[in-house]
This record gives C-alpha cells, sequence and structure tokens, in this order.
C-alpha cells in the first residue's frame, strides 16, 4: 500500500484526470440531454471542457486551473444560472487557492465567497423556476458550500505549514545537537590532554630520579639500587593504569572494563609518600572541618598539586622542600603548595602545559589561582576551590575539625 501511495502522491495529474472523469461525464449528459435549453450547445459545451480541465490542473497548475474556473463561471454568467455537475470545480478551485496558492489568491477566493453568489442573484433574481425566495435560498446554500471548501483549504495550508516548521525545527535540534556532540567530545579530548600531561609529567619525572639514583648506587649499594628498581616499576604501573582509565572514555560503550578509581584529596598523603622517594623533602598539612568533595573537585586539588610537586622537583634545585596547605573553608577548598627553592631565577625549557592546565581546571570549577614567586624566595601555587553540590552544613558541623601534619626527611 506504501508504495501506491508514494505512485498517487508522485503523479498527481493522472490521478486528477481519473477523478475528473465522472464529473466530465454526467455534465456532457446534461447539457446533450436538454433540448429545452435556451443557451446553445456548443457554448454550454465549451464551459463544461474549461471547468473540467481546471479540476484536472488543480494540484500542478493552481493559477491556470483557476483561471479557467473563472472564465467559465463567466461565461455561464451570460446565458444561464443552470447548475451541472462540472461547477463542482468552483469548489475545488477555491480549495485549491487557499490550501496551496498565494496569498492572495487564497484572500480573493474568500471575497468571492460572497461576491460570486451575490453576482449570480443579481444576474438572475427569478428564474422560471423558482422565485426570488427560493434564490435566495440558493444563494445562502451556494456561500455555505463555497466557505466549507475555503475554511478545508486554509486548514490544510495551516497544517502543512506546521508540519514544515515542526520538521525545520527538528532539523536545526539535530544539527545543534551534532554540534554540541562535536563540542563535547572536543571538551573531551582537551581534559584526557590534560589528565594525561598531569600523569605523564609526573610518574615519569619519578622514574627518571629514580633511574638516575639506581645508576649511581648499582655498585656501591645494591640494595639501594634494587629498591629504586622497583619503585620505578610500581610508578610505571600506576602510569599506566591512570593511562588505561583516562583512554577508557574512547572505547565503545559495549566494552565493559572497570577503570581505575580517580584519585582526590584522600589520596595526597600518597602522593606526597612518591614524592619523598625521590629525594624531595615534603610536608602535608591539613587544616579544617573534612566534607564530602565532588570528584571534579576533589580531582582538581589532587592534579594541582601533583603538577606544583612536579614542577617543584624539575625547577626548585636539589636542596628545595616544599609544603602542601590544604583547608577547608567556609566557601572552598583553600590550597597553598610552595617551595623554597630557585622560584623566579629557575631555567625553564618553555614546553610545559602545566600552569595553562591548572587554569583551565580552576577556571571550569569557577575558583581562583595564583602562581608565582613567593616574596621571601621560591615558587608558590594557590588556589581557591568552591564547593559545588557540597552537603548541607548540619551534617559538615557535626565533624571534628582535624590538623594533619606529615613530614619526611630527606
Amino acid at each position: 500500500m506504501q508504495r501506491i501511495y508514494a505512485w498517487l502522491r508522485a503523479h498527481p495529474l493522472w490521478v486528477d484526470s481519473v477523478c475528473t472523469i465522472p464529473v466530465f461525464g454526467l455534465a456532457l449528459l446534461q447539457v446533450l440531454e436538454d433540448p429545452a435549453a435556451s443557451v446553445p450547445r456548443w457554448w454550454w459545451l465549451v464551459i463544461v471542457v474549461l471547468l473540467s480541465l481546471g479540476m484536472v490542473l488543480h494540484r500542478v497548475r493552481p493559477l491556470t486551473a483557476t483561471a479557467l474556473v473563472v472564465v467559465g463561471g463567466l461565461m455561464q454568467l451570460v446565458w444561464d444560472d443552470t447548475l451541472t455537475s462540472a461547477n463542482y470545480a468552483m469548489l475545488v478551485a477555491l480549495y485549491t487557492a487557499a490550501k496551496s496558492g498565494p496569498r492572495w489568491l487564497s484572500r480573493t477566493g474568500l471575497v468571492m465567497i460572497l461576491l460570486g453568489p451575490a453576482i449570480l442573484l443579481g444576474r438572475f433574481p427569478e428564474s422560471d423556476d423558482a422565485s426570488f425566495r427560493d434564490n435566495v435560498i440558493g444563494f445562502g446554500f451556494l456561500v455555505v458550500l463555497l466557505a466549507i471548501a475555503w475554511v478545508l483549504g486554509d486548514s490544510m495550508r495551516t497544517r502543512r505549514a506546521f508540519y514544515a516548521e515542526l520538521e525545520e525545527r527538528a532539523t536545526r535540534l539535530e544539527f545543534e545537537r551534532d554540534q554540541q556532540a562535536q563540542i563535547a567530545a572536543a571538551a573531551e579530548r582537551a581534559r584526557i590532554a590534560r589528565e594525561l600531561h598531569d600523569v605523564v609529567a609526573h610518574n615519569v619525572s619519578v622514574m627518571v630520579v629514580q633511574a638516575d639514583g639506581a645508576a649511581y648506587a648499582i655498585e656501591s649499594s645494591p640494595d639501594r639500587a634494587r629498591e629504586a628498581l622497583g619503585t620505578i616499576a610500581s610508578t610505571g604501573r600506576e602510569a599506566l593504569a591512570e593511562m588505561r582509565r583516562l583512554l577508557g572514555v574512547l572505547r565503545s560503550q559495549s566494552e565493559t572494563d572497570a577503570y581505575v578509581p580517580q584519585p582526590g584529596v584522600e589520596q595526597l598523603g600518597e602522593l606526597v609518600e612518591q614524592v619523598r622517594t625521590t629525594g624531595l623533602n615534603v610536608e602535608l598539612r591539613v587544616e579544617g572541618v573534612p566534607v564530602e568533595l565532588p570528584q571534579s573537585v576533589a580531582l582538581t586539588a589532587y592534579r594541582i598539586v601533583q603538577e606544583a610537586l612536579t614542577n617543584t622537583r624539575k625547577h626548585a634545585g636539589p636542596d628545595a622542600t616544599a609544603t602542601v596547605g590544604v583547608g577547608y573553608g567556609e566557601d572552598g577548598l583553600e590550597m597553598e603548595i610552595s617551595d623554597d627553592g630557585r622560584g623566579a631565577a629557575a631555567p625553564g625549557d618553555g614546553m610545559g602545559h602545566g600552569l595553562v592546565g591548572m587554569r583551565e581546571r580552576v577556571a571550569m570549577l569557577g575558583g581562583r589561582l595564583r602562581t608565582g614567586p613567593s616574596i621571601g624566595g621560591g615558587w608558590s601555587v594557590s588556589a581557591m576551590l568552591p564547593y559545588a553540590g557540597r552537603p548541607d552544613d548540619s551534617s559538615i558541623s557535626s565533624a571534628t575539625p582535624i590538623r594533619t601534619t606529615l613530614q619526611g626527611a630527606q
């Protein structure tokens, strides 16, 4: 059936021609079998042909069809007010003008709903078979029929315009959805790049330091060299695990491999211990009332500390010490990572993106970040991360304030 409907919609001229044949045949019989008609039969034949052609062409050539129907109606007004089955073409032309014709043609058809029957009543106020009263009743009947045809056509125009607007809106929404998906994919790739930078920069620097130490101690102190190699292996495994987790978002949804949980503030102690194995003296201070942090805030805090300590190892110098301070304030998590190293005098290779990544992370959370040389020497990184999605104050006030200090010897 779908193929049949598709063919009918694709060939409107053939469909309308077939539908016009019964109307044309009935009108032709009416003209030929009326010997008392005062109008020449050839004149009526021309009128029937014009009206029938208007029905045939009403969908493919609406303006031409309307012109043929108007000419046929005017010719009919010249001689007689007799209505034939061919006059059905007037309803069809009015419906088509309201449905798919230009706006001016639709408005003209609306005017002709009253003007056409009025002209017919004025031209033939009385006839042999009907009085003026009967003609007025017929006038009202014609007006109702023409009005119904116009209303049906105009409602179809409105419905088509509504459907077209819905299709346009759906197309626009699909386009916007694709654009949003591309933007989200680009943002995710940028996030993965920042994560990979932090992971690789931190873990590789640890492995390089341990490898250098193992190379110097392999002959004089095999035990320390063995310990350094174990640290390199564990650090490498940790780096691979984190890289596997980050790159796992690029896999298909059908894969169900478990990913390593993302680090947070709770893992800062492990991070500090790992950094101490490289020979850098680090002190961790945690102050304030602990609150449950959203995953984005906890991960950002961990990455900021990780990047700051990586920069300290690379640029602060061999005898530098670092301090990591984390405080749970009223409005957000306050952090400060400082060292007493070279500060602004430290050489740089210009290849790092750590500070840029910090700024992007903090800006994404609506926080504040300050990086630069300290007044008394060295370098400091200060950040404030607001509590997005923070729990109720009642649950926070019941907690006990803590102050933790972890310090390791060089």
